[in-house]
């Protein structure tokens, strides 16, 4: 199954110039959905998490489903001040000003390993951010894993672990 095919391209969102890749036409298919969840299922596999995170927000739509397929917990990580309980954090640059993403203090264990999730990388800082916070709380990042990898961006080369996708768009 061709997985391109169940992503929709949508011009001038969220802003002129821009081409947004949908994954809500993914996610309503039923067997393209459970496609993907195996294919990123036998990527992560081989690289043996105790844990699996989620970036804000659609990759948590990524991180939960995988997690129940493979028999691991998941770990949120957010935007500032929406965990409850006391939360570690930190501040990256994006292309145009800075952000902040948390996590639970408690979430991982020193240790763990934690492959880290979102639906799509474009020019890497989130996903980059959250390798960041993971180790800062003394976890080990042995992957990084999207639905979508816009290569023409350059986002790969922001990650220092080993990366899988299941889709790329080159331009």
């Amino acid at each position: 199954m061709d997985l391109k095919d169940h992503i929709r391209g949508i011009p001038d969102f969220p802003k002129p110039g821009i081409l947004f890749y949908d994954i809500s036409t993914l996610l309503r298919h039923a067997a393209a959905w459970r496609t993907a969840m195996g294919r990123l299922a036998d990527l992560i596999r081989p690289h043996k998490p105790d844990v699996l995170a989620g970036i804000e927000s659609r990759g948590f739509l990524v991180a939960a489903p995988l997690a129940l397929e493979l028999g691991l917990g998941f770990v949120m990580l957010r935007k500032p001040r929406k965990l409850p309980g006391l939360t570690i954090g930190l501040n990256y640059a994006l292309e145009y000003g800075t952000d902040r993403i948390e996590m639970q203090a408690d979430a991982v264990e020193k240790g763990q390993r934690v492959v880290v999730l979102d639906d799509l990388l474009a020019t890497g800082g989130t996903l980059a951010a959250g390798i960041s916070l993971l180790r800062q709380a003394g976890a080990e990042v042995p992957c990084a894993a999207t639905l979508i990898e816009l290569s023409f961006l350059g986002g790969r080369s922001r990650i220092d672990v080993p990366f899988e996708s299941l889709v790329t768009y080159d331009s």
